[in-house]
């Protein structure tokens, strides 16, 4: 049976490193699964793969977007879905790395299927939330879709706009489209999620938002500022390099903000992920290991 290895963890736990590993010790290509990396254009922000780690073997759906262009969990799924057999072909095995968790949950147990968003229906929510602040959607959703307001992260913007949006376009609460329904694949999936210390982790972040700024983050986020309020760019990083730009804050707290956003943003990951049952936990230099022994007890061929 075709298999699929899904590399995943926090953000800044060493993704990129360990699924390039595996991939070259089976000889087989990665699939990007970090909802930003799709896009061109803040490649350093996102912590992209680089030309030198793509060079050492082939990704796909890297830079595979406009900043303009609009896209969601369930296109991802039906781009994974079809690129898959091609992946497939030479060895009967394909990674997965990254840690979008609605992308990577979308491809092993499927999305239920929403209504696409009229481009001028998302204008008007954003523009909502840009001029009127978070607490106006929030009021919105309270009202169109009492559940979901109960339950979801009312400080995740990205969040309840979305659900906003759904409820508008379908006319119905966003929440009675949401079965939960896990979908059976016809492929073998592994899972593996990296771990280590928080402390280390945290550590890790810091450094790599440090090394970023080296790199040239700050010249990233000045070209694509006048695209600010579009939906891609609404992530850590580029918020807070935004707010400099604006006047709002210095660059030194700018820098500050965006490695304690990036912190918390891995511990919302760690949360997710501490609700998968099915995970095989590993430290990033054991992540080797650890699949040739998940791969030798499910009986797939090395």
């Amino acid at each position: 049976m075709n298999t699929l290895i899904v590399v995943t963890g926090p953000t800044g736990v060493g993704k990129t490193g360990a699924a390039i590993a595996v991939a070259r010790r089976l000889g087989c290509e990665i699939v990007n699964a970090d909802s930003r990396q799709v896009y061109r254009g803040i490649s350093i922000g996102t912590a992209a793969p680089t030309a030198a780690e793509q060079a050492l073997v082939r990704h796909h759906l890297v830079a595979c977007r406009n900043l303009d262009e609009d896209y969601s969990a369930s296109q991802f799924e039906a781009d994974v879905l079809a690129l898959l057999p091609q992946l497939w072909a030479p060895g009967g095995v394909a990674v997965l790395c990254g840690g979008s968790m609605m992308y990577v949950d979308a491809v092993c147990h499927g999305i239920d299927p929403l209504p696409d968003i009229d481009p001028a229906l998302r204008r008007a929510v954003l523009d909502q939330l840009h001029e009127q602040g978070l607490a106006s959607v929030l009021a919105d959703l309270q009202r169109l879709d009492p559940a979901y307001y109960a339950e979801v992260d009312r400080s995740n913007p990205r969040r309840v706009v979305h659900a906003v949006e759904i409820c508008r376009q379908a006319g119905v609460p966003y929440s009675t489209l949401r079965t939960g329904r896990r979908r059976e694949r016809p492929f073998r999936i592994v899972k593996v999620a990296l771990e280590v210390e928080r402390d280390v982790l945290y550590d890790r972040i810091n450094r790599r938002v440090d090394a970023m700024m080296s790199a040239g983050l700050l010249a990233e986020a000045r070209h694509v500022y006048p695209l600010r309020h579009l939906n891609a760019l609404n992530t850590v990083g580029y918020k807070e390099l935004f707010a400099y730009f604006d006047g709002l804050t210095s660059l030194d707290e700018a820098v500050r903000l965006i490695k304690r956003n990036t912190r918390h943003y891995a511990k919302k990951q760690l949360t997710w992920l501490a609700r998968e049952p099915q995970l095989v936990r590993c430290h990033p230099d054991e992540v080797w290991p650890v699949v040739e022994r998940a791969l030798t007890h499910s009986g797939a061929a090395l």
